[in-house]
């Protein structure tokens, strides 16, 4: 089973008595809304436009919302930006040099009895490439332009996972 990493609220590492990172399975550090560290990527192309996936029918929260270009959890002593680029790769099948812009921390309900308590590290990069998205992880993609994505999160929320629209407006201050 996959483990996240615990954190506490300035992203340090908790750490166990014998100096180990303290991890937990990750269905339970999101049935108990346990903070960990996590990763979003944002690809843009050379027209300024945003790549969005939707996510897949099976993911076990947020299913079927329209979110950012990927997003996952770091493995035990993995950097987040290892991750970034491993996730990119697996989710959407793109590679881009990535940057990572700034991290936030956010808690929400996700549904289905689990709350997402993340200390997010965004990271952004450049690509005109077309996605090959695996399907389990993205059933569609679509590239949007900031004022488009910004009225959509404006008119219809309830079509985006819940972290897109607590960390956009900084990644569009950085895009700006």
């Amino acid at each position: 089973m996959d483990k996240v990493v615990l954190v506490d609220e300035s992203g340090k590492d908790r750490l166990n008595s014998d100096g180990s990172l303290k991890t937990l399975d990750k269905l339970e550090a999101h049935r108990r809304g346990i903070l960990h560290r996590a990763v979003s990527v944002f690809i843009f192309n050379s027209r300024g436009q945003l790549l969005l996936q939707k996510r897949a029918a099976g993911k076990y929260h947020s299913s079927e919302l329209w979110t950012n270009t990927c997003c996952t959890h770091p493995r035990t002593g993995e950097k987040p930006s290892e991750t970034a680029c491993r996730r990119l790769r697996e989710e959407m099948g793109l590679e881009s040099k990535l940057k990572e812009i700034f991290s936030f921390l956010y808690q929400a309900d996700v549904g289905n009895g689990l709350i997402e308590y993340e200390f997010d590290h965004v990271f952004t990069g450049i690509s005109d490439r077309s996605p090959a998205p695996d399907p389990a992880e993205a059933s569609d993609w679509k590239w949007i332009s900031l004022e488009d994505l910004e009225a959509a999160l404006a008119k219809h929320p309830e079509e985006f996972t819940p972290w897109l629209p607590r960390c956009f407006p900084e990644v569009k201050r950085y895009r700006g």
